[in-house]
């Protein structure tokens, strides 16, 4: 494993993305003054505090309005600036689906749609707060391009990234903190580039966002027992990183997918569809597959073996059936 994936999880420090996003959105509307932040009376979840007092006319919060937020942003996008929208990841995708397919994705707006707090982040506020369907909502609309960032270091390059890239984006940004997991590497993010954090040739965990640390953790359990596990962070869903799939297919015995979403039209069912034409191999995909119960994100995470031991036990699964 590289040298960031080296510190044990109990002693290693963690960071929330949102405060990344936050500050370099805040750098980047330094440099241009085409970027301006839209939003939905979510100042405060979505860290824009910093934003309003830097730039507070280049802010626009359009209340709890989600389709007008991104009709808003569509049209600032066609007067010549660069919206990015941010908003809480289950409104955002849910409530505003039809604009975001008609205004932004077929039209090809440049507007970069930044979804805040996805999967269970909102833990108690059950099913109607939780986002595990927004991939698989967003994976369905023309090419969009869809990056889940695992750490700040590529919350960070990301958002550099879309913000020069022209046309529509979805960004996924995590709401509990994590460890670094980019381990230095540089680039932290490449577009449709997955970055490999550990060799292998047992088996391979393919992981993003919040889950990314876990496969960590899972990679250095199965490695005391006599392992060898590859660990691929896919921040791009679309488009994938087609080739170190069907590497890992092709040189380990099996790939287990762990995100915090939906694995049917997820990053999972991406990864199965792409195999199932080209190079079929053995495969578990763990997810939230179900509406979560109320409950904390420890919890839910345990539920649906989204934990070492849970993603250990799947790829432990996958191996005996060989």
């Amino acid at each position: 494993m590289s040298a960031g994936t080296a510190i044990p999880a109990e002693r290693a420090a963690v960071f929330d993305c949102r405060v990344a996003f936050a500050e370099t959105l805040i750098a980047l509307a330094e440099e241009d003054e085409r970027i301006v932040a839209v939003c939905n009376d979510s100042v405060g979840s979505s860290n824009l505090g910093g934003f309003r007092e830097a730039f507070p006319e280049r802010l626009i919060n359009v209340g709890i309005a989600e389709q007008n937020m991104v009709g808003v942003a569509a049209g600032l996008a066609n007067a010549g600036f660069v919206p990015f929208v941010s908003a809480a990841s289950p409104f955002l995708t849910g409530r505003a689906m039809e604009q975001i397919k008609a205004d932004i994705v077929y039209s090809g707006a440049n507007v970069k749609l930044c979804g805040q707090s996805p999967g269970v982040s909102y833990g108690e506020l059950g099913p109607t707060h939780h986002s595990i369907e927004d991939i698989a909502w967003m994976r369905a609309l023309d090419d969009l391009p869809i990056v889940v960032p695992a750490d700040p270091e590529q919350t960070r390059e990301a958002l550099h990234w879309a913000a020069d890239y022209v046309g529509p984006v979805f960004l996924r940004i995590g709401r509990h903190k994590v460890r670094s997991v980019s381990g230095g590497q540089a680039p932290a993010f490449v577009p449709s580039r997955c970055n490999t954090l550990a060799a292998g040739t047992d088996v391979t965990l393919i992981a993003n966002g919040t889950m990314v640390e876990v496969a960590l953790d899972a990679a250095r359990q199965l490695g005391a027992e006599g392992v060898s596990v590859r660990v691929l962070n896919m921040a791009t869903v679309q488009p994938l990183d087609a080739e170190a799939v069907l590497d890992a297919a092709r040189s380990t015995g099996g790939i287990v997918t762990i995100e915090e979403a939906v694995p049917r039209g997820g990053m999972g069912g991406a990864i199965a569809e792409l195999l199932a034409e080209r190079h079929p191999t053995r495969m578990r995909m763990l997810g939230t597959h179900q509406f979560a119960p109320t409950g904390d994100v420890a919890y839910l995470f345990d539920r649906f073996s989204l934990t070492c031991n849970g993603v250990a036990a799947a790829a432990r699964e996958l191996l005996s059936d060989s």
